[in-house]
């Protein structure tokens, strides 16, 4: 009589090959990516030196002297970022507090999966919507030079973007708050409105200071809707309502024209957005496990 654990292990077998697989083929990812820029990218950095390429303030790879200078754009993407995280975690937090205590629970989830959709719109069209809407606009009512291009419009389309990101991750932190708080607090006297604010929302941070870590890195790492609205120029900024380059639309407008030092100087801006990366993640994973201890020595108590 044949046994019929032979089929099941077979199956177990061959999914728990298919698992590794997968895991190696991401830790191999990772590691390929992570020698091409170090290989390619440091010994440029340590060519030009570290100063003159980070602190340096003129981008010219075309001329006949080039010079590589990053902190413009350093500063620029800094910009960008800060103002289009604080646009987009102010209405991402109201609007997640919005759907959490206050909106009619029959139209939670119609508003929610109206605002998740927003994350599966392709950048370019965000691009092409800040480009005809939000630029003109801008130059035609805000801007006291006249340019509309610049990093206020840029982060306003970034603010935009991140605002499933913060809404989504918001909502299920102050979820995952016990209802007692809420009902508690209640019961002492509070109004609906100052349980929600001083007590839900500061016992679900770590999960909000989560989000607004994932928003950071998705406002660092966009290129083409950036690209769009900024203008492009490598200046320092001097302005919101100015022409300038963030260090993924400095890689993205020259990768297709440059070669040789000037490419290399392209592949150690993307170190640079690297560490920038790999510090968002480290800081992410503190945070979470942060939040998780927390939650241990609540149920342990």
């Amino acid at each position: 009589m044949k046994s019929v654990y032979g089929p099941v292990r077979t199956k177990e077998n061959a999914m728990r090959a298919v698992f590794l697989f997968c895991a190696v083929f991401s830790v191999l990812a990772l590691t390929a990516i992570t020698v091409f820029l170090l290989a390619s990218g440091v010994p440029f950095i340590a060519k030009t030196g570290v100063g003159r390429f980070l602190l340096g303030t003129d981008w010219q790879p075309l001329s006949d002297n080039p010079v590589y200078g990053i902190f413009p754009m350093i500063v620029t993407t800094l910009y960008v970022t800060a103002l289009s995280v604080v646009t987009g975690l102010g209405t991402g937090l109201l609007t997640a507090v919005c759907l959490y205590r206050f909106c009619p629970k029959k139209l939670v989830l119609p508003i929610r999966q109206m605002i998740n959709l927003l994350a599966g719109i392709p950048s370019v069209i965000f691009g092409l919507f800040g480009m005809t809407v939000i630029v003109p606009f801008i130059r035609d009512y805000l801007s006291p030079n006249g340019v509309g291009y610049g990093i206020f419009s840029s982060s306003i389309v970034l603010g935009i973007m991140v605002l499933p990101t913060i809404v989504s991750v918001s909502l299920d932190a102050m979820q995952a708050v016990p209802e007692s708080y809420y009902e508690g607090a209640l019961a002492l006297g509070a109004t609906k409105e100052q349980a929600t604010f001083r007590i839900m929302l500061p016992a679900a941070k770590s999960g909000i200071l989560a989000g607004t870590v994932l928003a950071i890195g998705r406002a660092v790492g966009e290129t083409m809707a950036v690209i769009m609205v900024i203008g492009g120029s490598p200046e320092m900024p001097k302005s919101l309502f100015q022409s300038v380059r963030t260090l993924t639309a400095n890689i993205a407008m020259g990768a297709m024209e440059l070669s040789g030092d000037s490419l290399s100087a392209l592949i150690a801006t993307g170190v640079v957005l690297f560490v920038f990366a790999l510090v968002l993640n480290v800081s992410f994973a503190a945070m979470k496990r942060d939040k998780t201890e927390k939650v241990g020595k609540r149920g342990g108590k």
